[in-house]
């Protein structure tokens, strides 16, 4: 009988590690229902974001290990599943139209703000059109590194952008009358057990599928896919129950907040003003867009907002759940958002950035 290498075996969590995961669940599970039973709307995304952002702000090192984050994917994006129905798909001949205007709005909101970053805040071209850059976050802090950018400055900006969005949307959507103030109930009863079990190993494999196909937001999408088709096609009836739906949703907002623990207070300081002034821009030049599919389309106002929020892909789809938007439509746009910012970036760099020499010198 061989014995396996001890090198071979995965090490324990640390009694530091198991502590500090233990910590971020505790306080974004406090912070989501302070704001649950405020009645805030999104209230257990945006109070879990606010509270595990806050502490670790105040230098907690927070964060939630990757099994558990992908474990929050696949549960969001099965509950996303669970909304698909035939009426969900009837104006999808509108999408080549939107999605056409969502990459020129894209375009236009990283000029836009690169503009602002450079002429205001005297930031070098590469940093600015990086930071400006919606979506996308892994690849554009890759290419930051590669290009020698400022990636703390980057990082800055999209995470204050991120944080707004999520916590904001809900509210606007909300107070406007555009969407349910309070989150309604995603399906009329809980899938039996058999129809859980096919829901999770159907998720599961599709979601392992994409991952290897190098499919971005694999976990989530994977899983949405799966749910969808199961819940179109009327294989599974129910979806999952609202405890665990709002496990999910509350982790969703502990991961986006958990995202400060890598940003120095100092460096949070020195940029807010770029982040919140290219936020700015990107909203203003989003919101004509809006406007336009708003006037000659038959979409929902509030779907149209969600989808071309300048977003997190995984923050958006989330607010899509809880504040009960078409996922089908807002996941086609933020997924076309990525593809196109993960294709055009490097391009937009290379002739539009500072010049590597410089970079090097």
């Amino acid at each position: 009988m061989s014995l396996i290498p001890a090198s071979k075996i995965p090490a324990l969590p640390g009694r530091a590690e198991t502590l500090r995961v233990l910590e971020t669940l505790a306080i974004g599970t406090a912070g989501g229902l302070l704001f649950t039973w405020a009645q805030l709307p999104g209230g257990l995304i945006s109070g879990a974001m606010i509270a595990v952002g806050a502490a670790s702000l105040a230098g907690r090192q927070l964060a939630l290990p990757p099994v558990m984050t992908q474990t929050v994917l696949v549960l969001l994006g099965i509950s996303l599943g669970s909304l698909v129905s035939r009426q969900l798909i009837q104006h999808m001949s509108a999408y080549p139209l939107t999605i056409g205007l969502l990459a020129l709005a894209t375009f236009l909101s990283t000029f836009g703000s690169s503009f602002y970053l450079q002429r205001m805040h005297g930031w070098d071209p590469t940093s600015a059109l990086l930071a400006g850059s919606p979506g996308a976050l892994s690849q554009i802090t890759m290419l930051a590194v590669e290009k020698g950018a400022d990636v703390a400055g980057i990082a800055v900006v999209q995470t204050i952008r991120v944080i707004i969005l999520t916590a904001a949307l809900p509210l606007l959507l909300a107070v406007t009358g555009i969407a349910a103030s309070s989150p309604p109930a995603l399906t009329g009863e809980i899938a039996s057990p058999a129809g859980l079990a096919a829901l999770i190993a159907a998720s599961l494999a599709v979601a392992l599928l994409l991952r290897l196909a190098r499919f971005p937001a694999s976990w989530m999408f994977g899983a949405m896919l799966a749910s969808s088709v199961l819940h179109g096609t009327g294989l599974v009836e129910g979806g999952l129950p609202d405890w665990l739906r709002n496990i999910a949703l509350a982790g969703i907002g502990a991961l986006i907040g958990s995202r400060f623990a890598r940003i120095r207070l100092s460096t949070l300081r020195s940029h807010i003003a770029a982040g919140l002034g290219s936020f700015t821009i990107a909203i203003l030049i989003s919101s004509i867009f809006v406007a336009v599919l708003v006037m000659t389309t038959n979409v929902r106002l509030s779907d149209i907002m969600v989808a071309f929020a300048p977003g997190a892909m995984d923050a958006m789809l989330a607010l899509a759940l809880t504040l009960h938007i078409d996922p089908i439509f807002v996941g086609a746009h933020h997924l076309s958002r990525f593809v196109f910012v993960s294709i055009t970036t490097p391009g937009i760099i290379h002739l539009f950035g500072r010049p590597q020499d410089d970079v090097d010198d």
